[in-house]
């Protein structure tokens, strides 16, 4: 039995997406910038999409600006915020210690241009604070960036809360919601949102294409220059194939929302339940306030790289944190963030799945990942050693 239980780092395309798509690589092929019927039939297509995916989180379709994806929409959100609060004497940015590294890797660039970073302590539940948040603004604060849900735990943060005092205090809100969008409701007017990012391949679109919303009155600063694509604030041709596809796929998923988080939050429930009591276990972050399909769990005595290697021999695809590194021995930061010891954070396990998953395959984790672990320590000195010093 082969299980993909990888979706917080790619999803399977929809079928409705990737109809969406078809057509556009054969048919209406058409450059959107094309003064020629072609290219304005594609352009309907891209301004069409446009409105859909704005419809999908009660944005303007004029807040929409198209991407290569989340971290692209992460980078230009930031700047442009930055580059405003710099105009007016502004340089103070604030978010927290365990964000996306396209937002933390960003923020150790502006640092190098003098800004000043304040990155928030994380609680072990994995939840932002909004008072924490309240008192870290000052008058010179331009920018308060916090990801929606944690890419890695799962843990949802209190956005409308942490917006509307960004919002009362005169700063800039900016949410990266890659993981959030199409997986729970978000709505950028009901939740303060000034600015907020969003990836297609997290929702069961295409990869290589994503979103930026940012709201009527925040100047863009530019990421790449060239041509006069999205109103001259994003150039090169619009991926229209890849846009169709991620419109239809968001579409869908909003569609189906209440149903597909029924299902998949009592699957995760039922892995929650069949792998908690595995010994010297740990599940990180609270699950009350969670993802539906997100698990992430920490086992004493082994190497997460080690437990992904065995899962993979026995069908089973999963990642030890985010895809984005990884290339990495390092422990992850987001579990480093939340108080996890050095030592436990190396033997982490993320488990995410999605509606296209069985209950037969969730049998078939609960019943593969305690025989792996048990396994793996049988071969750890590290293992032994805790059962020594125990004893």
């Amino acid at each position: 039995m082969f299980v993909y239980a990888d979706n917080a780092a790619t999803t399977k395309i929809s079928e409705k997406s990737l109809n969406a798509m078809l057509p556009m690589f054969t048919e209406e092929y058409g450059n959107p910038s094309s003064l020629h019927t072609v290219g304005q039939k594609a352009k309907e297509y891209l301004e069409d999409a446009r409105a859909r995916v704005a419809k999908c989180i009660n944005a303007s379709p004029n807040g929409i600006y198209f991407t290569s994806g989340g971290s692209e929409a992460d980078n230009q959100a930031l700047r442009s915020a930055a580059y405003m609060g710099r105009c007016k004497g502004k340089n103070h940015i604030i978010s927290s210690k365990f964000e996306h590294h396209a937002i933390l890797h960003t923020l150790n660039a502006l640092e190098k241009e003098g800004f000043e970073v304040t990155l928030l302590e994380v609680y072990s539940d994995g939840v932002v604070k909004p008072k924490d948040v309240e008192n870290a603004i000052t008058d010179k604060t331009c920018l308060v960036t916090i990801m929606t849900a944690n890419n890695e735990i799962g843990t949802i943060q209190p956005i409308k809360e942490i917006g509307a005092i960004c919002r009362s205090k005169g700063v800039l809100f900016h949410t990266d919601a890659v993981q959030a969008v199409g997986h729970i409701p978000v709505d950028v007017e009901e939740m303060n949102i000034d600015m907020l990012s969003m990836s297609g391949h997290k929702f069961h679109g295409p990869k290589g294409v994503g979103a930026l919303y940012a709201r009527k009155g925040i100047l863009l600063t530019n990421i790449i220059e060239g041509g006069a694509q999205e109103r001259r604030k994003r150039a090169g041709t619009e991926n229209l194939p890849a846009i169709c596809g991620m419109a239809a796929a968001l579409e869908e998923a909003i569609e189906n929302m209440e149903q597909t988080t029924e299902y998949v939050t009592n699957l995760r429930n039922k892995m929650v339940e069949g792998l908690k009591d595995i010994p010297k276990s740990r599940i990180n972050g609270t699950m009350e306030n969670h993802l539906p399909g997100t698990l992430n769990m920490c086992f004493e005595g082994i190497e997460g790289e080690g437990i992904l290697l065995w899962l993979d021999q026995k069908g089973i695809a999963a990642s030890s944190g985010s895809a984005c590194t990884s290339g990495s021995l390092d422990p992850s930061h987001v579990l480093l963030a939340i108080g996890v010891p050095v030592e436990i954070a190396h033997g982490s396990l993320r488990l995410s799945i999605s509606e296209y998953n069985t209950e037969e395959e969730i049998n078939h984790i609960i019943t593969t990942v305690p025989q792996v672990v048990s396994y793996l320590r049988k071969m750890s000195p590290v293992w032994e050693k805790m059962m020594k010093e125990e004893e």
